[in-house]
């Protein structure tokens, strides 16, 4: 020890310890040495990890530049504080005792009925002695909410409250607890590098999204020391000995930060980056990156295929120079176009600093499934939870958990998967869910937040947020704007009030002040940029630009073909005959149906038609057949022509709503079922897409829209499973502008902002005939969005009314504890839940792959058929989720599998199918999964 300590306090440091040696190596860990290791792994995390926006921020709140690191590693050490009550330090029979051999006494039948938690108990010593030390009740009141919320969830100060007898009892019964307390804190402080308590003191007030990201980096830092072996005696506890301990584990552990200060790149970084120049929108969006001013939210909106991926790439790189940030986070809207934007985001980290493509990480609820993600983690624990134990000692000990919540690890596997874990990797590609969760009133939010704030986020295909979903990420733009987080939106389709709620909801943040609509002009052309910040007086700016697009206009046909309800079931015939006449002379056709069950339907009709010319795609198909078929058409309808069907032969794909985003193919002849206008745009976009030779009937290209009906002066029939996927208001307002331009044409992609707000904002009626129908329609979907609002607003990080709190006390009032993968993604998502299973046949010597390989009588899943029981996933209908969660389970040799543990099994028997829920369950290789009867057996 460094500090002098009078003969009492050193006794009692002594004694007062922080784990138990049965959590602490084999031996007990004093306190005062595990505030000290989490403090030198601080220091570590400053050196090594953190952002230099975030170091400018600690420097900026201790007091000017070089003060940030020293009183960082105070912030991180000083949490566990708590343990010195009695109410902790009496859990372990063996502590305890040396604890009250030291003179430090308690009633033991008090404590015993009054439990209390220790991060709790740490924010009522805070509030106590820091005061006592000089602090002023503004700088006290940001941080022991700190110290109370490092288990995950922030109390509010009438959770402390504590009175009489009961507090003496639990918190400091006597003066020489009083003393200790005190003691504890001052040696702490002085051990790490301050003169005294007072000098620590901040010297302003971080915005409450910094307070958010700084508790995440707090709960890291504990986790990282928890690691360490037990230090028992006093005399070889000091701050150099835990910084050699600290560098240690450090080294150990591998961890790093990302890709450091970068210089601002030039118009060269899309050679140096992607082998070619920049197109014109692409240029675009690094000038409008370049010449921001501060931190903000970007909008990039421009057709199918003009390059917006690499522009936010380019993007992110400026930014990242700009504004300090040390990597990125690049959002996608489902888990399958995840996986190839982690191939290219890879590749691209690597060309900014060659060996820096392995600190990207995959960041999904089926990554597992990704053979690439899968060869990247050979060399990590069998069990990633083995190398880490756990750190909630309240549980562990006896005491209560926090509300709502499970056992705290120390090491979640959703987020410290691998090398460098989760969304604290310094580049990740996940499911946009990965932010929607740092929108929630959950458990370790603020470690979702601590991956998000310091990085570029990227978010593709915006306008895919349904209403519900947009309440999530409205409400995590808000928090990235309060914390300066530059933000890149991609979109070739949306809607005009959606763009200015994502704006109005990003400048609340960054302003402090509400914004109900933006106020920022519409762009007056396509592709476009649409860029807000808070200049320098907090007050909304913005800059609105655009530019030509890379290729010339399509002149889009539009045509219709009728479908009659009686003829619903049978139109794949229908669909059959129209490609019959238009690919007479050979060429390819997209057909996209709105359900499986149409595109199962569709595909047996067009088989018998034209038999192995036509391909079949969709989400109940296994992983294993899903990716070879994506691969096979994504060559027979890519650009090399070498690999397109031959003159004169044909190739046809019928696919549900897969092929409407982040899918590069490019058919002669689009059918598709009516959608709502972005979707029915985003699927025209796979036509023509491509500079290929086509038939000379299939030169122009034509959409041809079915899945309705024309009922003169009557509102359209419309297929009642479209009206339940996407409601009624929009598809008649789609149907309406598609009957305008029936026989007609659209231009692609001129046409594409004024097509989705005459739809979205309904400024072109609707014929007289139909405006009862669209009405009602129309008063039926705003009161349905009420509702999703209101059901949304229940579980959003930050209570209705709230938003303008200095400080995270209570910000999990009411919250929803702490959630797994799949329990936070059905709480961002609206809707009935769907499941995925491993899909296993079974004879009388066991189990079986659905390819035949022999899993034995209890599913062993050795090495060598690993990749064919992940192969057989396959999602059910959302009618089959309660069931299979009831049902099914993993097999008896999957329970400690660390891929397969997790994993429900949907054995089919050999005669090839099962029951479930009432249904009939069977596997077709063909068809995909196919669910027949009624489900009221």
């Amino acid at each position: 020890m460094v500090v002098e300590i009078e003969a009492g306090l050193r006794r009692w440091l002594g004694a007062l310890w922080g784990k138990s040696a049965s959590r602490g190596g084999g031996r007990r860990n004093l306190l005062l040495s595990h505030m000290l290791d989490t403090a030198a792994v601080a220091e570590c995390l400053w050196d090594g990890y953190l952002p230099a926006v975030t170091r400018e921020l600690l420097d900026r709140v201790a007091g000017g530049p070089g003060r940030g690191r020293r009183f960082f590693a105070w912030l991180c050490g000083i949490h566990d504080c708590g343990k010195a009550t009695p109410a902790f330090q009496c859990v372990d029979a063996d502590c305890a005792a040396a604890v009250w051999h030291a003179g430090l006494r308690w009633d033991e039948f008090k404590v015993g009925r009054a439990r209390w938690r220790h991060d709790k108990a740490g924010a009522v010593l805070l509030r106590r002695v820091l005061p006592d030390e000089g602090w002023v009740a503004e700088q006290v009141a940001w941080v022991w909410p700190l110290v109370a919320g490092h288990h995950g969830r922030f109390p509010d100060l009438g959770e402390l409250v504590l009175r009489g007898a009961r507090l003496r009892a639990v918190q400091v019964p006597d003066a020489d607890w009083a003393a200790a307390q005190a003691g504890l804190v001052r040696v702490f402080t002085e051990e790490v590098g301050f003169g005294a308590v007072a000098a620590v003191q901040p010297s302003s007030v971080p915005s409450r999204a910094e307070q958010l990201q700084l508790s995440g980096l707090i709960v890291m830092a504990d986790w990282i020391a928890s690691r360490l072996d037990g230090i028992d005696e006093l005399e070889a506890v000091s701050m150099d000995g835990a910084r050699d301990r600290a560098r240690g584990v450090w080294a150990e552990l591998g961890l790093r930060g990302g890709w450091g200060k970068l210089p601002v790149p030039g118009m060269e970084v899309f050679q140096d980056r992607f082998g070619r120049g920049p197109r014109a929108s692409q240029s675009l969006v690094l000038e409008v990156a370049r010449k921001m001013p501060a931190p903000g939210l970007m909008v990039v909106e421009a057709p199918m295929g003009e390059g917006k991926t690499k522009g936010a790439l380019g993007a992110a790189e400026v930014f990242a120079a700009r504004f300090g940030a040390d990597g990125v986070f690049f959002g996608m809207p489902t888990q399958a176009t995840c996986d190839p934007m982690f191939g290219q985001v890879r590749e691209w980290v690597e060309r900014i600093e060659p060996g820096l493509g392995s600190q990207v990480a995959l960041l999904h609820g089926k990554r597992a499934l990704n053979a690439q993600w899968r060869a990247l983690l050979d060399a990590a624990a069998e069990d990633p939870d083995d190398d880490f134990g756990t750190i909630e000692e309240d549980a562990a000990l006896g005491l209560p958990q926090s509300a709502g919540a499970a056992g705290e690890r120390l090491v979640p596997a959703e987020w410290f998967l691998g090398r460098l874990r989760g969304l604290l990797c310094p580049f990740v590609v996940g499911t946009i869910d990965q932010l929607l969760f740092a929108a929630t009133r959950t458990k370790h939010v603020m470690l979702r937040m601590a991956g998000l704030v310091g990085k570029v986020v990227v978010l593709d295909e915006v306008h895919a947020a349904d209403v519900y979903m947009s309440q999530f990420l409205k409400e995590g733009l808000r928090w990235l704007g309060q914390a300066g987080v530059p933000v890149v939106l991609l979109s070739a389709t949306l809607p005009p009030a959606q763009r200015d709620e994502l704006l109005a909801a990003y400048l609340s943040g960054a302003t402090g002040e509400e914004h109900e609509a933006s106020g920022v002009p519409r762009a007056a052309g396509y592709p476009s940029v649409t860029a807000v910040w808070a200049d320098e007086h907090g007050k909304p700016a913005h800059a609105v630009e655009h530019c030509g697009g890379w290729r010339d206009d399509l002149r889009v046909r539009v045509s219709v073909a009728d479908e009659s309800p009686t003829a619903s079931r049978s139109s794949g015939d229908s669909v059959a005959d129209l490609v019959q006449e238009r690919l007479t002379d050979g060429g390819t056709a997209l057909v996209i149906r709105n359900t499986v069950d149409r595109v199962q339907e569709t595909y047996v009709a067009l088989r018998a038609r034209f038999g192995a010319e036509v391909g079949l795609l969709h989400g109940r198909l296994s992983a294993v057949d899903r990716a070879t078929r994506t691969a096979d058409n994504l060559a027979l309808l890519g650009p090399e022509e070498n690999r397109r069907p031959a003159p004169g032969q044909r190739w046809i794909l019928v696919a549900s709503q897969l092929a409407e985003q982040s899918f590069d193919v490019s058919a002669d002849l689009l059918i598709t079922d009516l959608a709502p206008i972005d979707l029915v745009l985003q699927r025209i976009g796979r036509l023509h897409r491509h500079a290929t030779s086509r038939p000379e009937a299939l030169r122009e290209p034509e959409v041809i829209i079915t899945g309705f009906q024309d009922r003169g002066n009557e509102s359209p029939w419309l297929l009642p499973a479209s009206e339940a996927i996407y409601g009624r208001m929009l598809l008649l307002r789609t149907a309406a502008t598609v009957f305008a331009a029936r026989g007609g044409t659209w231009s692609i992609p001129s046409d594409v902002p004024s097509l989705v707000a005459e739809v979205y904002e309904g400024t072109e009626p609707v014929p007289e005939g139909w405006s009862d129908a669209e009405r009602a329609a129309s008063d039926r979907d705003l009161r349905d969005r009420r509702d999703r609002i209101a059901k949304a607003e229940r579980f959003l990080l930050t209570r209705v009314g709230h938003h303008g709190g200095p400080t995270l006390a209570g910000l999990h009032r009411g919250g929803a504890g702490e959630l797994g993968e799949h329990q936070a993604r059905a709480l961002v998502r609206d809707g009935d839940p769907s499941i995925e299973v491993q899909l296993l046949t079974r004879d009388e010597r066991g189990y079986r792959t659905i390819n035949g390989r022999s899993l034995g009588l209890n599913g062993d899943a050795s090495a060598e058929v690993l990749d064919d029981i992940l192969g057989s996933t396959v999602r059910l209908p959302a009618k089959l989720t309660a069931a299979a969660e009831e049902e099914l389970a993993p097999l008896p040799a999957w329970r400690t599998h660390p891929w397969l543990r997790h994993s429900r099994a949907l054995v089919v028997e050999h005669r090839g199918a099962t029951a479930l829920a009432s249904f009939d369950v069977s596997y077709d290789g063909a068809l995909g999964l196919i669910v027949t009867g009624t489900g009221t057996r």
